[in-house]
């Protein structure tokens, strides 16, 4: 009786504002008002300028979707139900049911019922039911819809009325079976169960609705993806076209600087060829003359004349015939086929090395930036990208070792361990590391000697180019032979360092970004300091949050200059440390660092150090540092981690072009771990 005054309290909220009788196909606005389908429409038929909202006057700029309010209808269902008022009929939103079979009047046995009495268990047409809604010793017996299953409603076992549902056997049951079988069973009315199920199913089918829309929203966003992919593709494929084409076109043109030289040393040589030829039949011609002399006066030996006469040679006699040497072998031919074998080789080699490692060898001034070492301090003369495709250090290391080798795939520069008897300790200069074969010469051979530096080889080619070119065909890389081959090598990042004074000229000043912070994440410190809790934080759920990896960034982000901070970490196991971009996922498994193209980070996972980008790992040796340091580059696009002590030892770079700003992004696993922001000083 309770729940049915309860109920029959709603009339006012159930009731639409517009012809003040209850809800016909309720329908809903955006701005959460609902009315009848059929007033809405009328209403806005009869306005003239733009639509609103009848209630609250909000305005829409087009006419609005209208959708049927399920809710709502089942509570008017449920309110007809127990206030016994009859049912109008459902237009517009509702779909008739398609019923071949018409429920018959059970008076007249003719005419199409139109309602159903669940106390007299009879249906009834229009003429017939008319007792039932006129007479008020009907007004408690209780209408419904023609129901086709009334007499499967009966109770088989008492032929009452299943009025009442069992939740524990999840059935229904007449008043009898309440009092026999199903004593003490907790129950319900039928119409309270339908009213539930009802209301179950369409809270289910919203849900599914909103599924269904956001895959729909998903689906249209990875379709406009794809075009603008493809369009990305095509503008890329656009540039690397043209960055190619200048490079054939130059490659080209040195091909024709070169062709043309050859032509004008033919040229050259054909030309004292012709001139040669022309000397030496001018003196043919000398000579034969005097011969003829010469047998005019055999002919006369017998004459007073011949014993008078005196010939004299012709001074071309004393000259001696000689074929020259001609060739098209000039220094500038040389120079271009040796720079062309030099270019080739480079390539090549070049083109051996993984894509990630090519930029430090094209860039040899990143080297010098990051490393604080300049490869032409160790390799005087030689073109800077030369050391990085020396070969491997280890192999001339079992063989004999040279003064300096370039490992590309670290990106740092290692002396040797040995450098002629003595080595020399780290950080100390090197005299003379190198010797080309000319100096290796008799003094006064050099000294009589005088090389051509000036000389350009040609016009178009590139001066330094050429030059470095003559020197490296000069350079010969002095060996010496190493006394013990079993004594241990000195390890690479102990001669390899950085002072920490140069880094801390890019020092920056950063904060955790509590609105990023997973909610296993507990900040402290005026958030420099992230703790991993297993009480999760009261943080509000923002679309800037990680809600599925233990994951933070920080406030700033960086696109341009140079950076350096430095993190501490409690225990280097089951934590990662890195850059993010501000668009990276925040929802999805694939939101961990390294695991997308937005984010790149060295990760400790138990006693494995691993480098991770676009779910591409790399396996790096474990220094096991408690303090590193990164510097970021955003002008050459690079990350250097460095472990930290005295000094700052590098143990990876990232070398990527970051197309828009980076944020320090940190992934912290274990409970109780931490990472901390460290102040930065001298």
């Amino acid at each position: 009786m309770a729940e049915n005054m309860s109920l029959l309290g709603l009339e006012d909220e159930l009731t639409c504002s517009i012809c003040l009788c209850l809800f016909e196909n309720p329908v809903s606005l955006i701005c959460g008002h609902s009315f009848c389908a059929n007033c809405l429409e009328a209403t806005w038929n009869d306005m003239i300028s733009s639509l609103s909202c009848p209630h609250c006057r909000m305005v829409f700029p087009s006419k609005p979707e209208l959708k049927k309010n399920t809710v709502l209808s089942a509570v008017l269902d449920a309110y007809r139900v127990k206030a016994g008022v009859s049912e109008p009929v459902k237009e517009h939103f509702e779909v008739k049911k398609k019923d071949p079979d018409a429920i018959k009047c059970d008076n007249c046995m003719e005419a199409k019922a139109v309602k159903t009495c669940l106390t007299c268990m009879a249906s009834y047409c229009e003429d017939h039911v008319r007792p039932h809604r006129e007479n008020a010793i009907f007004r408690a017996h209780q209408l419904s819809d023609p129901l086709p299953d009334l007499m499967e409603r009966l109770c088989s076992g008492h032929g009452k009325l299943m009025e009442l549902y069992c939740s524990q056997h999840q059935s229904c049951i007449c008043s009898t079976c309440l009092q026999d079988m199903h004593k003490g069973c907790e129950f319900i009315t039928a119409d309270e169960r339908r009213f539930k199920q009802k209301t179950d199913l369409t809270d289910k089918l919203n849900i599914l609705d909103v599924k269904t829309d956001k895959n729909q929203q998903v689906i249209t966003q990875m379709k406009e993806q794809q075009i603008k992919l493809k369009e990305l593709a095509t503008t890329r494929k656009r540039i690397l076209e043209a960055e190619y084409r200048q490079i054939k076109e130059m490659i080209d043109r040195n091909e024709k600087e070169a062709m043309l030289t050859i032509d004008k040393e033919q040229e050259k040589g054909q030309n004292k060829l012709v001139s040669m030829i022309k000397k030496f039949n001018e003196n043919i011609e000398k000579m034969s003359r005097t011969k003829s002399e010469i047998n005019i006066l055999l002919d006369q030996s017998q004459s007073l004349a011949f014993l008078k006469a005196s010939v004299d040679l012709p001074s071309v006699v004393n000259f001696e015939p000689h074929n020259p040497r001609v060739n098209v072998e000039s220094k500038e031919v040389i120079a271009y086929h040796s720079s062309a074998v030099a270019l080739k080789e480079w390539i090549t080699k070049l083109m051996e090395q993984p894509l990630e490692n090519r930029i430090s060898v094209l860039k040899p001034e990143f080297e010098k930036s990051v490393l604080g070492a300049g490869l032409g301090n160790q390799f005087p003369g030689i073109p800077s990208e030369i050391p990085a495709l020396l070969p491997n250090p280890r192999e001339m290391w079992m063989q004999k070792a040279p003064i300096a080798w370039f490992d590309p795939s670290a990106h740092m520069i290692y002396p040797s361990p040995s450098c002629g008897p003595k080595a020399k300790a780290p950080g100390t200069k090197q005299k003379n590391i190198s010797k080309t074969a000319k100096d290796q010469k008799d003094p006064k051979e050099r000294k009589d000697q005088k090389p051509n530096r000036s000389r350009n080889p040609s016009k178009g080619a590139n001066p330094g180019f050429s030059k470095s070119m003559e020197n490296l065909l000069d350079i010969t890389v002095k060996t010496v032979d190493i006394p013990d081959i079993n004594r241990p090598a000195v390890l690479p990042d102990v001669l390899n360092f950085v002072k920490r004074s140069d880094l801390l000229k890019y020092g920056t000043i950063l904060n955790f970004d509590v609105r990023t912070a997973h909610k296993r994440i507990l900040l402290s410190e005026n958030n420099t300091k992230a703790t991993v809790s297993d009480d999760p934080a009261h943080y509000p759920d923002i679309p800037l949050r990680f809600s599925v990896c233990s994951q933070v960034l920080c406030t700033k982000g960086f696109s341009q200059g140079r950076h350096y901070w430095e993190i501490k970490m409690s225990s280097n196991n089951f934590c990662g440390l890195g850059l993010a971009y501000g668009r990276i996922d925040r929802k999805g498994p694939s939101s961990r660092l390294g695991r997308n193209a937005d984010s790149w980070c060295v990760e400790w996972f138990n006693v494995k150090l691993s480098a991770w980008h676009n779910s591409i790992e790399t396996v790096l040796q474990n220094p096991n540092p408690s303090r590193v340091g990164v510097l970021l580059d955003c002008d050459q696009g690079s990350a250097t981690f460095y472990t930290v002590q005295d000094r700052a030892y590098p143990f990876h770079t990232f070398v990527f072009p970051f197309t828009e700003a980076v944020y320090p992004a940190f992934w912290i696993f274990s409970n109780g771990s931490s990472v901390s922001l460290c102040k930065l000083s001298v």
